[in-house]
């Protein structure tokens, strides 16, 4: 594949990848890693970025980081390496759902951290990386949103509504970046089986696989797959949103509670 970004064909040089440690954000390193890509993995799992560092057979750069802190954000855009400082794509997947239970019993400290991890880390990485993207007049955000964020359920109210924020962030952004290079996609998945329910329902393994039981849900391939399409359109088109479910699944109706007839 040509990378420049004058060709038909386009692709990323250098591609930022956070919550690279499972799931979505693990394949889609390894998807990009298919093309050659410099890759720079974020996540907290030391362990698991020295696992795709020994797999993968591109020039890569770990940091072991937690994105809600944003002085530790920018700093880390800072002090990137030469060989991996013009970052080309940013692929913000970090994000977590936790519990299930209505808004009236929730916790709100799992309040909190859905909201500074979806929200909140997802725009300082952004804001971090944005300006050289549009300096050096080439660049791709990708934002992984959630079917979440458009069709609402019952016991997701934070989630659903963090969700609903990253769509309406990347459609403006992308209004921001009308007449430069710059990119940006919202990619939301529906339901997929990786550690996301075990996340959500706190280590309850049982509970989880219960979840996609008699279901042929998404897997985290199926978004790495989708992720690299978006970003290898040729340059001058943008892809705004993907929704993507599983043949398994469809938007929900309103919910209508009715008294009981005595």
């Amino acid at each position: 594949m040509n990378l420049e970004s004058n060709s038909a064909e386009y692709g990323p040089r250098i591609a930022l990848v956070t919550g690279a440690t499972s799931g979505f954000g693990a394949a889609i390193a390894r998807r990009f890693a298919t093309i050659g890509c410099r890759l720079i993995i974020v996540g907290r799992r030391s362990e698991r970025l020295d696992q795709l560092v020994q797999e993968l057979p591109v020039p890569i750069h770990a940091v072991t980081l937690d994105v809600r802190d944003r002085e530790s954000v920018f700093q880390m855009v800072a002090d990137l390496p030469e060989d991996f400082r013009d970052v080309d794509l940013l692929v913000n997947n970090a994000g977590l759902a936790l519990g299930l239970e209505p808004a009236y019993q929730a916790d709100l400290e799992d309040w909190d951290t859905m909201i500074d991890t979806n929200n909140r880390a997802l725009v300082s990485m952004t804001r971090a990386v944005l300006p050289g993207m549009v300096e050096r007049g080439r660049g791709h955000v990708i934002n992984i949103g959630s079917v979440a964020g458009s069709y609402p359920y019952a016991s997701g109210s934070v989630y659903c509504a963090s969700k609903a924020f990253v769509l309406q962030f990347s459609l403006a952004l992308k209004a921001d970046l009308a007449g430069t290079p710059v990119r940006v996609t919202n990619v939301d998945p529906g339901l997929a089986e990786t550690e996301f329910s075990v996340v959500r329902l706190k280590g309850d393994q049982e509970k989880a696989d219960a979840i996609y039981k008699g279901t042929t849900p998404l897997v985290a391939e199926d978004i790495a797959d989708t992720v690299f399409w978006a970003a290898t359109r040729p340059a001058h088109v943008n892809i705004n949103r993907i929704e993507i479910m599983p043949t398994c699944q469809g938007p929900g109706g309103l919910m209508v509670k009715k008294e009981s007839a005595d």
